[in-house]
């Protein structure tokens, strides 16, 4: 066995024998327990950053971990590969996205071997083939038959730059989270599907998903937001309108002073007709942003309608406000504003001066509503017949005279809307409706499907081609000219569903049955917690559709997320002539000083600048500090980059990324290589006795077999891989130490790598494949299987014990591990050390710790 260890020659030597021997292909096999790990799948970007080889890292070594426990182990890999980010890059690179997309999959590809990840590239996929989006395209067609999709006007938020709509959550100060560019509101045609209607299901089921971060199941409650309430109508003052709105607390009805509407809503336009004020008001509204978060702490501004409500219980006029806080996509577009008991109502009531009444009090008495609006649950004043009554009472007794006149019901209502699917956008899957001559729109006929985005196109500025090209929309349904839809799919359907497609990826239907229900759900998902409420929701909501349409049988897609942390890096920048901030590589920096905490405090680049340092930040092209995951490999290997982050912390929490540590790992692999060539080197070994074991040997091995318990546990259950890690570096610790003088020391030794490069294996896999070779194993180490605990390894025939006296340390003894405590007292006294700090004082007291302390208590 060669003394000198070689990454880049071993790295290319395993990856090639795993593709030669299509070792991570997989097919469905009832008679072993199926394993599914899925991480994430990458957009295309054109490199992979630490944050994706993180992620990848984690997927692999748990694939790898349930590999060895002897399961069928599927973990495929795809592209996310349409969106606004390849279209922007097409446009400014002067190409068409497709080319660009196509040519990154292919680096990307080679980086993710290159790291040594054990995909089923058989079931590779992208998002942007019709092979792929076909299906979804289908899928989309049979809930429109459902009545799941619909197409409605919509208030949205507009990019004026991209030429597209925004999420809520795209937007950033009210601007484009790319461009910065000032976002709008626009009043546009979109086609939803109807997440709605499962929204009970998908907050009643997220009490199932045992193995999910209640993190992300918090966000996910909150984010469905379920509340009881009660919607009930106002009529208008002299006038034939109407309009509703919901509420969660009737019992404060009686505290109505005035109504808020939305700018958009269609009373607040048709009074601007003759009110200028109103007017304006609308049209600024329209030109700024709000999202529902932004609500509690933005400035609340309104204009007065000069309409009047008519309370539905009192019948007195309440004045009719246009306010900024109230947003027409959220509930009814209309609020009944209550400032004694609201806090953003009492705002704007004391903005405008408007009468603020109380309703609600304490035990203690009235509330003093001078300073802000009390808005703890109580009991009713001021209330007429509903005085006296608590929270549920009255909301009981209001409800049920609001219905009896015909002028509320009960309701459940959510947060959640329908999900908008449209883009404006060229690169993505063509959403397949046809227009016909009568104005009807219908699904696109199956046989004409896929309807296929054409690759080979100009981009000319934003605009998409689809929509310059006006032949591109022309068709013919059942013999009639037709014009197709030129909007095209959100990215996060293509996301929605691309787990179960890799059951069947070949399949010439959606999904085969039989494949999907082997594979699925999910076992293990991998990916960041900044996907909880779109991408995670979207995920459970497909599978949901999925299943109702017959193609699964679970009701959830996974059965346990796992979501990893940030990667961090030293971010350094110096100020140029221009007084513009240059910012520089932590590989190009070079640090002269630090404080008495270890901290950065002087550093200069190559050029000589003095550098500013800014701590650790997410790596970002904006800091320049994001480090290529190749460099680093190129010249540790990929088994040490690995290494490092799984060892540098625990998964869900930030990464800091130290060159240091990556040598330090590095460090730890050539002595278990030198470990194990010199074992190797110095011939064969004779079987274990463990019946002729000494002490030494026997605590040695009690330790091996501890640490192969704890390994299993942090990898298997506790997903704390870093403890794993930190447990093997430890037992080679020792194991160095361990004398190498008889037959049963290297037998001893022999067992110990044998076992330590199968616990290493999920890490650092090429490694752990050579070493499994040269310890002399015939089949490769990926047949093999997890090295078992062996129980009577870990029962002590002695145990350390500590002795203190008078709670100082003054000695350490062996005792049997079956001592009791008297034996242990009678040994602790009879060692020379205890006898000098006991000689001529009374023991008054004797406190033992079985097999762990002893402490005398003498005076």
């Amino acid at each position: 066995m060669q003394e000198q260890y070689n990454p880049s020659e071993i790295e290319a030597r395993v990856q090639q024998h795993w593709a030669d021997n299509k070792t991570f292909e997989v097919t469905e096999d009832n008679n072993k327990e199926k394993f599914y790990c899925l991480s994430m799948f990458p957009y295309p970007s054109g490199r992979l950053h630490m944050g994706h080889v993180r992620n990848y890292t984690i997927g692999d070594v748990v694939s790898r971990f349930q590999r060895l426990q002897g399961k069928n182990v599927l973990q495929p890999i795809g592209w996310d590969a349409f969106g606004l980010p390849a279209e922007n890059a097409a446009i400014k690179n002067k190409s068409a996205p497709a080319p660009w997309t196509y040519a990154n999959i292919d680096y990307m590809k080679n980086q993710l071997k290159m790291l040594g990840f054990g995909y089923d590239w058989s079931r590779e996929i992208a998002t942007c083939t019709p092979e792929y989006y076909r299906w979804e395209q289908w899928f989309f067609t049979k809930l429109y038959d459902k009545g799941l999709v619909y197409k409605k006007t919509s208030s949205v938020n507009w990019c004026p730059n991209d030429q597209t709509v925004l999420a809520n959550e795209q937007v950033v100060d009210g601007c484009c989270w790319r461009c910065d560019t000032r976002v709008e509101q626009k009043e546009i045609p979109q086609w939803f599907i109807k997440i709605t209607a499962y929204a009970e299901e998908l907050l009643n089921e997220i009490d199932n998903l045992e193995g999910w971060p209640e993190q992300v199941k918090a966000m996910q409650r909150n984010w469905i937001g379920r509340s009881e309430g009660v919607e009930m109508t106002f009529q208008v003052a002299d006038s034939d309108d109407t309009f509703d709105i919901y509420t969660t607390r009737p019992d404060t009805v009686m505290g109505v002073t005035y109504v808020a509407i939305a700018a958009a809503h269609p009373l607040a336009i048709k009074a601007a007709a003759n009110n200028p004020a109103l007017a304006a008001f609308i049209d600024d509204c329209k030109q700024s942003k709000a999202s529902e978060a932004d609500l509690a702490t933005m400035e609340k501004k309104g204009v007065a309608t000069g309409l009047y409500a008519i309370h539905p219980l009192t019948g007195d006029k309440v004045p009719v406000w246009a306010a900024n806080f109230v947003l027409m996509n959220y509930g009814t577009g209309a609020v009944m504003s209550v400032p004694g008991h609201d806090q953003r109502d009492y705002e704007f009531a004391t903005k405008y001066g408007l009468p603020i009444k109380g309703v609600i009090k304490s035990a203690e008495g009235e509330p003093d509503l001078s300073q802000e609006a009390f808005t703890d649950k109580g009991i009713l004043f001021n209330s007429g017949e509903f005085d006296g009554l608590a929270f549920d009472a009255a909301f009981n007794a209001i409800a049920e005279k609001l219905i009896s006149q015909g002028k509320g019901k009960r309701q459940v209502n959510f947060r959640l809307r329908d999900w908008g699917v449209s883009r404006q956008r060229y690169w993505g899957a063509p959403i397949p409706m046809v227009t016909m001559p009568d104005g009807s729109v219908i699904p696109t006929p199956e046989d004409q499907l896929p309807v296929i985005l054409p690759e080979d196109v100009v981009m000319d500025g934003v605009q998409s081609p689809i929509k310059a090209d006006k032949e591109w929309a022309k068709t013919t349904v059942n013999g009639q000219a037709a014009l197709r839809e030129t909007d095209t799919f959100d990215t996060f359907m293509e996301s929605s569903w691309y787990y179960a497609r890799y059951c069947s990826p070949k399949a010439n239907q959606m999904l085969d049955t039989d494949k999907a229900n082997y594979w699925l759900p999910v076992d293990q998902y991998i990916g960041g917690i900044e996907h909880a409420c779109m991408h995670l929701l979207y995920f459970r909501f497909f599978h949901k559709l999925l299943r109702d349409a017959g193609l699964v049988n679970s009701n959830e897609p996974a059965k346990r997320l796992l979501t990893q942390g940030m990667v961090l890096a030293d971010a350094f920048y110096y100020t140029d002539e221009k007084g513009a901030r240059i910012w520089v590589s932590p590989l190009d920096a070079e640090v002269l000083e630090r404080d008495d905490k270890g901290r950065i405090s002087k550093a200069v680049d190559k050029e000589g600048h003095e550098l500013v340092y800014t701590g650790m930040s997410k790596m970002s092209k904006s800091k320049n500090n994001g480090i290529d995951p190749q460099l680093m490999v190129e010249k540790y290997g990929a088994d040490t980059v690995r290494l490092f982050m799984m060892f540098a912390a625990p998964p869900e929490l930030t990464l800091e990324w130290q060159e240091s540590g990556v040598e330090g790992a590095h460090r730890f692999i050539k002595r278990l290589w030198k470990l194990a060539s010199d074992h190797v080197n110095a011939g064969p070994t004779e079987a274990l006795d463990v019946s002729s074991l000494n002490a030494d040997q026997k605590a040695l091995r009690r330790e091996l077999h501890k640490t192969i318990a704890k390994v299993t546990d942090d990898i298997g259950r506790r997903q704390m891989f870093n403890t794993a890690v930190a447990a093997v570096m430890e037992l080679m610790n020792n194991l160095q130490k361990a004398p190498q003088e008889t037959a049963q020391d290297r037998a001893l030794l022999a067992e110990a790598l044998s076992a330590l490069v199968r616990l290493l294996y999920p890490i650092t896999p090429h490694l752990s494949f050579s070493l499994w070779q040269a310890l002399g194993n015939t089949s490769d180490i990926e047949t093999s299987r997890w090295p078992q605990v062996d129980e009577a390894a870990l029962v002590e025939d002695s145990k350390l014990v500590v002795v203190q006296v008078n709670g100082k340390l003054r000695a350490k003894i062996t005792v049997a591990a079956d001592a009791e405590q008297q034996q242990v007292q009678d040994l602790a006294l009879a060692d020379e050390q205890v006898q000098k700090h006991t000689e001529g004082k009374t023991v008054r007291k004797v406190i033992y710790v079985p097999g762990k302390l002893l402490n005398i208590v003498a005076n």
